[in-house]
């Protein structure tokens, strides 16, 4: 009789964090006693002391911080693991806004499978060195692997206002692309209804839809190089993964793009760059005009300098 193996149980890693999303404005401390009910008030400011709660993944040790509503308040186990990536290049800062040039690889804020390496804590510990109260609200992302201009407001009310009239306010949202092949329009304007599947992928539907997310894309060929394209690419609408979606659909993906099927990476790194932001301030009426430099690799490999290493990628089989 043949000897049966057991099969391998694997548990889950008990979790990290308690992550705990708020509803309403109240002081940290409050929210704390409100949601620890088995922790005393001194140990819950012993867990403050110790780097053991992060609001979006930013460790905060004041107990009388203010919290609003959105917050998602981090509870460790153990003390926040020390960031490792440094403070991105500001390119502006006041009283109201702060603006990187943020690199490839960094996220915007904590997701699920990254809590500390972010834009917001690295920032929010900067403005922190002055006022150990102050914070950050994110205005809008641009996805992980995508470098360029990233904007945070410094005050709440703010945020909203420019979050709810975005499109009303921003008057340029520039993009530099690197895309597989040539396409035959030097220029084009992609108009399409975005979707998300249950995997988190967008698609688009060309004909309106009332359930997607309008999507309006412009490009223009700047730069034809072989067997790739440098793209300058400006956006009416900034939805989820829209121009890695719009330029793979139009059978040029970006490269370094594996999650749109990318033919190419022979830079290592998603072909992406938000390199201008104009806006007007909502309240100030003040024009903004800010601009990020294309990324050294992204650079060399449009001049020419970056040639080899292109990593070709079997085309995918229709089905």
């Amino acid at each position: 009789m043949q000897n049966l193996k057991k099969e391998k149980t694997f548990k889950p890693k008990p979790l990290q964090f308690k992550e705990i999303r708020v509803k309403q404005p109240m002081l940290l401390l409050d929210f704390l006693r409100e949601n620890l009910k088995d922790m005393s008030r001194n140990n819950i400011k012993n867990i403050l002391k110790h780097k053991q709660v992060a609001i979006d993944g930013a460790p905060i040790t004041q107990f009388d911080f203010a919290l609003s509503p959105g917050d998602l308040v981090m509870i460790s186990k153990t003390r926040m693991p020390e960031r490792k990536t440094s403070i991105p290049k500001i390119l502006f800062e006041d009283e109201d806004l702060l603006v990187i040039d943020k690199p490839s690889g960094l996220l915007t804020i904590a997701s699920d499978k990254e809590r500390i390496e972010t834009a917001y804590r690295l920032l929010t510990e900067h403005v922190q060195r002055y006022n150990p109260h102050a914070r950050l609200y994110v205005v809008h992302r641009i996805d992980r692997d995508t470098s360029g201009i990233l904007m945070f407001c410094k005050k709440e009310d703010l945020r909203n206002i420019m979050q709810d009239r975005w499109n009303d306010i921003v008057t340029k949202r520039g993009y530099y692309a690197i895309v597989d092949g040539v396409p035959k329009e030097q220029t084009k304007t992609i108009r399409t209804w975005l979707h998300q599947t249950t995997t988190q992928l967008m698609y688009s539907r060309f004909e309106p839809d009332p359930e997607g997310q309008e999507a309006i894309t412009h490009y223009q060929v700047k730069k034809e190089l072989k067997a790739h394209a440098f793209l300058d690419v400006q956006i009416d609408t900034g939805r989820k993964n829209q121009i890695r979606v719009h330029l793979k659909e139009q059978g040029h993906p970006i490269i370094g793009d594996d999650k749109y099927h990318a033919l190419t990476n022979p830079i290592k790194r998603l072909g992406l760059h938000a390199y201008a932001l104009e806006f007007q301030h909502p309240i100030t009426l003040k024009k903004f005009k800010f601009y990020a430099e294309l990324p050294t690799l992204m650079k060399q490999f449009v001049s020419g300098l970056v040639i080899g290493n292109i990593q070709e990628k079997p085309r995918r089989k229709k089905v």
